[in-house]
């Protein structure tokens, strides 16, 4: 049997896992990043060697599976690993996949929510505990899911209401805490990033 490793699909080259990796690597964990949006019936890793799933962001929709075939791989992908009790991670793009693979509703946002501004920690829940009740991340969606059926909420702000949630083993995260300020950098330096950026 080979060494268990965490699954990171990456969705375009500039949505990198970042600190996500950095802390997957300073646990010990092997990991393998692959892009699948592409492909209809991807090539993925033996799912019984997977330690965990992670599914970063994109700016693509969690459900346009007539351009990106991949992304219904990678929801029945978490819904599988939740099934088993595998850890399952999505960020943005990859929380609204997760999310509609459980039975949560996907939708336009009011308004795009970009830049850096507050979320509330909900409470009754021991998750995120170091954080304050309120804590400053960056945004950048446009799109927004309801909780799925039996999910608990963790976070919300004032302009998404489910901005983090928890269901068996999957966690989604609708901000970016992957990014660190290189990372940051390149964003703001890739036009498909900054077009919705006012001036």
């Amino acid at each position: 049997m080979s060494t268990p490793q965490v699954l990171i699909l990456q969705h375009v080259p500039w949505e990198r896992p970042g600190r996500i990796l950095s802390t997957l690597e300073d646990l010990g964990l092997d990991t393998v990043i692959m892009n699948i949006a592409d492909t209809k019936k991807p090539d993925l890793p033996n799912f019984g060697d997977l330690a965990g799933v992670v599914i970063m962001g994109g700016p693509m929709g969690a459900l346009d599976y007539d351009k990106y075939p991949g992304l219904k791989a990678e929801g029945k992908l978490a819904k599988a690993a939740v099934a088993v009790g595998k850890p399952v991670l999505g960020v943005c793009l990859g929380h609204q996949i997760i999310a509609a693979a459980l039975g949560g509703q996907l939708r336009k946002g009011d308004a795009p929510e970009i830049g850096f501004g507050p979320i509330k920690r909900v409470d009754r829940h021991d998750f995120f505990s170091m954080w304050d009740k309120q804590l400053n991340v960056l945004h950048w969606h446009n799109d927004v899911v309801g909780l799925p059926e039996g999910a608990q909420l963790l976070a919300r702000s004032s302009a998404t209401k489910v901005q983090a949630f928890r269901l068996g083993s999957a966690l989604g995260m609708q901000f970016h805490l992957e990014v660190c300020g290189s990372l940051l950098d390149e964003w703001l330096d890739e036009p498909s990033m900054v077009k919705d950026l006012k001036a």
